[in-house]
């Protein structure tokens, strides 16, 4: 069964066409899709993995901030402006006061979090980027069926109050993380955050669901759908206009194609 979607892709303002909605972006980017195919190559061990990781990262950050973060209007000298009056760039630049938490979700959350910490502090007033750290890991139960998300520590380091919040995960799989996350920082402060925004190299169908079903607000970007378990015909349609019929996890809750447990490969850990 091949997936069309990334055989004869069908790009609509630089993301692959889909039904998910407005607030999920699929980006179309031949070359971060070449680096993803990549990391998720058996043969793609460490170092290889990390530097991977965090070209994929640079780039996933860079289009959140072009959409996402605020502009605003400058006038500022340039090296032209002492030979003459017109030598000055009038017009948008990003906004230096937005506030903005990037969540390190651990383990595989880590290093993606850590990238997009360090971009953001090279664009935007440094004293305004925060990132926080929460360990979670996966509920099962005997079968070794995901049955939720539990949080077992956590390192916040201020208020969220109207903060942008990002998430970057590297495998959107079934979004219990991610969502407990974001419940997280929704209802334990007095005051609200602002957009959440979560970023992952891959997503399910499955993801894409629980999060826009739970956090309607929520955007989601993303380079690569993986919806491999679905039946053959549906696999040739627009990702989203048969939602109901697209699967793309195993019953342990594993992606396909996927990458594999990213936590441990990123890490060297055998579990």
């Amino acid at each position: 069964m091949t997936e069309k979607t990334y055989t004869d892709i069908r790009i609509t303002g630089g993301e692959i066409t889909h039904h998910y909605g407005s607030k999920v972006h699929l980006l179309a980017d031949p070359l971060a899709l070449s680096w993803l195919a990549r990391v998720c190559d058996p043969g793609c061990v460490q170092p290889e993995v990390n530097q991977l990781v965090k070209l994929l990262y640079r780039g996933l950050v860079r289009e959140v901030i072009n959409r996402e973060v605020a502009t605003k209007i400058v006038r500022r000298p340039t090296r032209m402006a002492r030979y003459t009056p017109l030598g000055f760039y009038e017009g948008v630049v990003i906004d230096p006061a937005v506030e903005v938490t990037t969540v390190d979700i651990a383990r595989a959350g880590i290093l993606p979090s850590m990238v997009c910490f360090d971009a953001l502090c090279e664009v935007l007033d440094p004293s305004r980027v925060r990132q926080d750290h929460i360990l979670m890991n996966r509920t099962t139960d005997d079968a070794q069926h995901v049955t939720g998300a539990g949080m077992y520590g956590k390192k916040i380091a201020g208020p969220v109050g109207g903060r942008m919040m990002l998430f970057p995960d590297p495998m959107g799989a079934t979004g219990s993380s991610l969502s407990e996350a974001i419940r997280f920082y929704d209802t334990a402060f007095p005051e609200k955050p602002g957009q959440f925004v979560t970023l992952n190299l891959i997503v399910t169908p499955e993801f894409i669901r629980r999060i826009t079903t739970e956090w309607p607000d929520a955007k989601i970007y993303a380079y690569r759908l993986d919806r491999g378990l679905s039946p053959p015909d549906v696999l040739e349609s627009v990702p989203g206009s048969r939602w109901d019929e697209e699967r793309g996890l195993t019953e342990t809750q594993y992606i396909v194609p996927g990458a594999g447990g990213m936590g441990e490969i990123m890490n060297n850990a055998l579990t």
